[in-house]
């Protein structure tokens, strides 16, 4: 994470917090975690549990949440679990009257539930619904619930919005057309609202991941026991939490990848067009059924 996209006070809070063993700032805190049934999301809910803070787990599988509540209040935390299919949009409206009655205003928000879709255009001309699914839960989903839950935050004058996005942002990788470009699409949302709502102490950080080894990467076998564990990301997203900063860039890859998009635009475009005839779809990807 560069420096220069965090705040002063969030550098030297965390290192008060490092010399005095303070307290973290989501103790006592309401956070709500999407996707927390696997991966980043199960992590992250589990870290944040050890700080103190109360854990709101959302997504699809209500025994696989239930399984994560059970952990966290078996290490001695505090969770409460809500299955939620984001992509139904009534649905999301019920959540969060429920967990606004229930719980008051969120503090902290993760929007990690997500989708990636790995495809070839050529393999895709017949299947705009690749582009519909992945805008319904990358970009809708989340934004959606973060309109629902905004207006409580901006009253109490705090609250603090992670959007788990991605590298490819930077990158530009082919064979993500789907993907990168609904995760693009939330984290330039949220830098606007952050600027809308910064007066009322309410923020926002885009974590642009590399790879993590998740269930969502699983079905592509070149990534195959590559990228970094669940739990190290988890790590990185409880400090985006506790610090706040702008932006999160995990690789000096897609900071390089990124200033040559922007200095060297046909030199990347040449270079990305020999990595992606160098590779292949995975057999997930040619499935047409997939």
């Amino acid at each position: 994470m560069s420096l220069l996209l965090q705040t002063p006070r969030a550098l030297l809070s965390r290192g008060v917090r490092r010399v005095t063993g303070a307290p973290s700032p989501l103790a006592g805190r309401v956070v709500m975690i999407t996707g927390a049934s696997s991966g980043i999301g199960e992590e992250t809910a589990l870290q944040v549990a050890l700080r103190g803070g109360h854990v709101v787990l959302v997504a699809r599988r209500a025994d696989e949440l239930e399984r994560v509540r059970r952990a966290i209040e078996k290490a001695g935390g505090s969770a409460s679990a809500y299955a939620c299919d984001l992509t139904n949009g009534p649905a999301v409206d019920v959540l969060v009257a429920e967990v606004l009655d229930q719980h008051g205003a969120i503090d902290y928000l993760v929007n990690n539930a997500g989708r990636s879709i790995r495809r070839s255009l050529d393999l895709a001309y017949d299947r705009i619904h690749d582009f519909e699914r992945t805008m319904a839960i990358n970009y809708i989903a989340p934004v959606r619930l973060t309109m629902g839950l905004l207006p409580a935050m901006r009253a109490q004058r705090f609250g603090h919005v992670v959007n788990i996005v991605t590298w490819g942002i930077q990158i530009k990788a082919p064979r993500y057309t789907a993907y990168i470009a609904s995760k693009a699409a939330l984290d330039t949302w949220a830098r606007i609202a952050g600027r809308e709502t910064w007066a009322d102490n309410v923020t926002f950080t885009n974590m642009r991941f590399g790879l993590v080894q998740t269930p969502m990467t699983a079905p592509t076998e070149a990534y195959a026991g590559r990228g970094e564990t669940a739990q190290h990301a988890a790590r990185r997203v409880v400090r985006a939490l506790e610090d706040r900063p702008v932006v999160v860039n995990t690789t000096l890859f897609a900071r390089v990848c990124e200033v040559a998009n922007l200095v060297t635009p046909r030199l990347a475009d040449h270079l990305g067009a020999r990595g992606y005839r160098s590779s292949e779809d995975s057999s997930a990807a040619r499935r047409h059924g997939a």
